[in-house]
């Protein structure tokens, strides 16, 4: 009997050590431009960027840290800043520093030469002053405009059973969207042995030809493996990046294992989404408002968190006489927002949003504080936060004409922005203008 306790203490502290997050450092990289969103991009950093309604990009990968306890989180930022920094500051401050849990943003600083970020791995070398007192064992790098639900936690064990030097996140893929992204070939034990960065003619599967394995940009490194790694690089001549520099010479001489992702969105096709052009973007949202959406935004065991600002219930009036409508179907409706008489139809409305009478919105994203007069017609557009559609407008049902005054995206969605029209000048009643 002393044994078997004895054996079953030893096997409780060893899967307690391999789940143990406390010597983990999350590094999130949220400097990027962004260009193929722009216009969206125009004034604020991609992971800045609203998404659903209430959230912004970035609220999925911290929502990732802190629901796999990974309470160290440093966030490098870079491009239009500025509304990210407060965003993560009003947002996510809510863990304890003197427990030495945190969720700090920290800005380009040139500690190493006069450059800003030359590339991923160039962005950990600047920033190394500040990861390598940490004293993790382990830095999880992670980017900061991915929406998925993935428990990091288990991604950490399979790294300490393996005794990896670095860990590779990977889902399979079509073949025919690989070229986007790291693939990875990797042997019957899931170590890696080749991987190319976004390769014309990606490497499949030995068993489907017709799928590659694809990298997520999620990556696990030993701290003393990263600190070296990113030195040498900073010696050549390089691009900077991980995926193309660093991770194929790690391949040569260190242990890299693929760690399969393994979804918490509870639903049978994985999710994974890099929005990554305007296209992508809305077609994420518009997932959101199907009945049974892929992505699940409702799941109490794996909550995404934002920051949510004091504004009123959202408000639906059909009362005025005339008045046909005033009702929002199969669409996401945020606090703040009032539907006055207007129809909107598989639309996501942001916070503070206002469709005025007999207007119809319809598959639309509507960012925060943008109002729409009377009686426009509204469809498959985006318009950018605190922007005021004049009464009459109508947007989205002649793209040649819409392609005179807006943004118009290669799949045909309009974007609407202060450059298009007049921004909204702020009500007494309404929430004061903060850009971002």
């Amino acid at each position: 009997m002393e044994r078997r306790a004895a054996r079953s203490s030893e096997w409780g502290k060893a899967m307690v050590e391999l789940y143990d997050m406390r010597d983990v450092l999350a590094v999130v990289l949220a400097g990027g431009q962004g260009e193929r969103l722009y216009p969206l991009t125009n004034e604020r950093a991609k992971p800045a960027v609203q998404f659903g309604g209430q959230y912004r990009l970035i609220d999925f990968t911290l929502s990732n840290c802190l629901n796999s306890n990974c309470r160290r989180v440093l966030v490098l930022v870079q491009y239009k800043s500025q509304s990210l920094v407060r965003h993560i500051r009003e947002g996510w401050g809510m863990l304890p520093g003197d427990l030495n849990e945190y969720i700090e943003s920290v800005p380009a600083q040139k500690r190493v030469g006069e450059d800003w970020y030359l590339g991923t791995a160039d962005a950990i070398y600047q920033n190394m002053f500040s990861i390598a007192p940490t004293n993790a064992k382990e830095v999880l790098i992670l980017s900061g405009d991915h929406i998925y639900k993935m428990n990091y936690g288990e991604m950490i064990a399979f790294h300490r059973r393996n005794k990896a030097a670095l860990t590779i996140a990977a889902l399979e893929m079509p073949i025919e969207q690989a070229n986007r992204f790291g693939v990875l070939s990797v042997d019957y034990t899931a170590q890696v042995t080749a991987f190319e960065e976004k390769p014309m003619n990606p490497a499949s599967l030995p068993d489907q030809p017709n799928t590659a394995l694809a990298s997520m940009g999620v990556y696990i490194f030993n701290m003393d493996v990263l600190k070296e790694a990113v030195i040498a690089d900073s010696k050549r001549q390089t691009s900077h990046d991980f995926g193309k520099d660093i991770i194929p010479e790690l391949i040569k001489t260190h242990q890299v294992f693929a760690y399969m992702f393994r979804d918490e969105n509870k639903k049978s096709a994985q999710y994974w989404r890099d929005v990554g052009t305007l296209d992508s973007y809305w077609e994420a949202n518009m997932d959101l408002v199907d009945i049974d959406p892929i992505f699940n935004l409702y799941d109490s065991d794996w909550p995404i968190r934002t920051h949510l600002r004091n504004l009123p219930p959202a408000k639906f009036v059909f009362g005025a006489e005339g008045v046909r409508f005033g009702a929002a179907v199969d669409s996401i409706v945020s606090l703040g927002c009032i539907v006055s008489g207007g129809l909107v139809k598989r639309s996501v409305l942001s916070p503070n949003v206002r469709v005025n009478s007999y207007s119809h919105v319809e598959e639309c994203i509507l960012l925060q504080g943008s109002t729409i007069g009377r009686n426009c017609r509204v469809r498959r557009a985006i318009v950018e936060r605190d922007i005021y559609v004049p009464e009459n407008t109508t947007i989205g049902y002649d793209i040649r004409e819409d392609a005179k005054r807006f943004h118009v995206s290669p799949g045909g969605i309009v974007v609407v922005t202060e450059t298009d029209l007049t921004p909204r000048i702020p009500n007494a009643d309404r929430v004061p203008y903060r850009a971002g």
